[in-house]
């Protein structure tokens, strides 16, 4: 009973919270790969944006909780979902009409581009924090738990409880459905094709008759789905904080890095190394080896690796790791 109830522990406190923060990494870098891929350059408001559209979001479940609207047992913010969708793809699209366009047409290097974004990044956060402010907002409503602790302890007559949340659960289904549409429009449709073929050799691309303002529009609303999502997601699952999304770009950009840029699908498991590695390098161990270890051998200590103040450390570690030893990425696959 014993090592189930050690089982249990690292399943409440790092498993479950692992696939469920990896889930929206891996949302957050297919977003940044895409961009990278298509447009080529590191879009560095990546996670404002992510903010940009889970704005929208909070402001809207406030307002439909306010007449009376929910989705009952499951979170009103879903509700709002294709509002902010539409709002983050109306953002992107004029960004890119009215200045990453510009930068295109003149054939601006990446690194040209790249610090263009970044002065749309401070434009977002500046834009954001007059509309909605810099504080820490909860939008969650419904349902919180679909498995309480003390239900698990009943059920099962062990010490240790399983908690599994509604939100962590709602990111897990979101996630898989959203990442196995993508990939089927990318690989399965006419558009889609067009669209690795213009990543593969633009002018090739060109020269069949392939249109790349209809591609960087496509890219652009793949992006925003993704970005916005992907932010209500964090939002729900924590807090929406504008100011959280911003430090988010690190493990954003790591988990695209690893997964090799230009993959998605390399992105998309990126997140979950990135995640996993973050959790498990801070979780406190001592609980565990409680469990598993005989009394005289029980740690006094917390048995943790690196405290959660290094928690972003790990993600730059990895990154640079991976961009000395391995730049292409970790995971073989093919890039867009």
């Amino acid at each position: 009973m014993e090592i189930i109830n050690a089982f249990v522990l690292l399943l409440n406190y790092t498993i479950i919270p692992a696939l469920t923060y990896g889930s929206q990494l891996a949302l957050g870098a297919i977003f940044v790969t895409l961009v990278y891929g298509i447009l080529r350059f590191a879009n560095f408001a990546s996670g404002d944006m992510m903010s940009f559209g889970t704005m929208f979001a909070v402001l809207l479940t406030y307002y439909f909780q306010s007449i009376g609207i929910n989705f009952g047992f499951l979170p009103t913010a879903l509700l709002t979902i294709p509002f902010a969708i539409a709002m983050m793809i109306l953002y992107m699209l004029t960004i890119d009409k009215f200045v990453f366009s510009y930068y295109r047409i003149k054939k601006s290097p990446p690194v040209q581009l790249a610090m263009v974004s970044v002065g749309v990044m401070f434009v977002t956060q500046a834009i954001i924090r007059i509309i909605i402010g810099p504080f820490d907002r909860r939008f969650l409503d419904g349902e919180k738990f679909i498995l309480k602790a003390s239900e698990f302890k009943e059920m099962t007559g062990l010490n240790e409880g399983l908690v599994f949340k509604s939100t962590q659960a709602i990111t897990l289904v979101v996630t898989i459905i959203v990442v196995s549409i993508m990939f089927w429009f990318l690989n399965k449709t006419k558009t889609g094709t067009s669209m690795r073929a213009y990543s593969d050799n633009e002018d090739l691309a060109l020269l069949s008759g392939i249109d790349p303002k209809k591609v960087v529009m496509i890219t652009w609303i793949i992006a925003g789905i993704l970005a916005t999502i992907g932010g209500i997601l964090y939002g729900l699952d924590k807090s929406y904080r504008p100011f959280v999304y911003f430090n988010n770009m690190l493990p954003i950009f790591a988990a695209a890095i690893v997964g090799g840029i230009g993959k998605p699908f390399g992105a998309f498991l990126g997140g979950y190394v990135i995640a996993f590695a973050e959790i498990f390098l801070t979780y406190a161990y001592k609980k565990f080896f409680v469990y598993l270890l005989p009394e005289s051998l029980e740690p006094n200590s917390m048995v943790q690796l690196l405290s959660t103040d290094y928690k972003f450390a790990i993600s730059f570690s990895i990154l640079v790791l991976v961009l000395l030893f391995r730049p292409s990425g970790i995971f073989e696959g093919k890039k867009i």
